[in-house]
């Protein structure tokens, strides 16, 4: 139990610095005019220790199936963005070719779902763990996540397929397009940023309620 449940705090502490890790390496890949082809290995490191962090929490509760399979869920959409993050190189250098773009959508649609399914993950962690305070915290906040992922899913698509209005000159565009991008910065870092915290206070109630202290 004692090494499983040390297993699980390190698959936490990558998690944790994972996901911003990976988030920053991404959008820079994705639009920076001056990156080589190297650029695309700490997109696939980036990936590769999230994988990593949920590979390491898979021996904790291997009896409890709906902990499990949030894992391989998680897992699943893990790998799908690893496939998928060299694209975000191909998309900047091949002049914007379509299938390129397609790509891109499909590992930005994966990462949410990723993010979505990781919150299941601390959700069903949550229950497991003798804390009556984190099991109440992570199940309001991992639903409130959940609505926003979903309404940034909804909004990406919307900026992605509506059509654009022709008649309206290049300034009420340009706020448009602010503003927008405003909007799908706020719902899709917010749920990121809740998820971090998430993270940490589960490692900090393994660490302080199990082994008597914390990191």
């Amino acid at each position: 139990m004692l090494h499983s449940l040390g297993r699980l705090a390190r698959g936490l502490s990558a998690l944790f610095w994972g996901l911003p890790a990976t988030l920053l390496i991404c959008a820079q890949l994705a639009k920076s005019d001056a990156l080589r082809a190297t650029a695309i290995i700490p997109a696939v490191i980036g990936h590769a220790l999230l994988l990593f962090g949920l590979w390491q929490m898979t021996d904790f509760q291997r009896q409890e199936r709906p902990w499990q399979n949030a894992l391989d869920r998680a897992k699943l959409l893990g790998l799908v963005d690893l496939g998928l993050c060299p694209f975000l190189f191909w998309y900047n250098k091949m002049d914007r070719q379509l299938f390129f773009g397609v790509m891109v959508l499909v590992l930005i649609v994966s990462a949410v779902f990723f993010l979505f399914n990781l919150n299941a993950v601390l959700k069903q962690l949550a229950a497991m763990l003798p804390d009556e305070t984190l099991r109440h915290e992570t199940k309001e906040f991992t639903l409130f996540n959940r609505w926003m992922l979903v309404l940034f899913l909804v909004a990406v698509l919307a900026f992605v397929f509506l059509p654009v209005d022709t008649a309206l000159n290049t300034r009420i565009w340009t706020w448009i397009d602010i503003t927008f991008t405003a909007i799908l910065l706020f719902l899709g870092l917010t749920p990121l940023a809740i998820t971090m915290a998430l993270i940490w206070k589960t490692k900090e109630v393994i660490f302080d309620g199990v082994f008597g202290w914390r990191r």
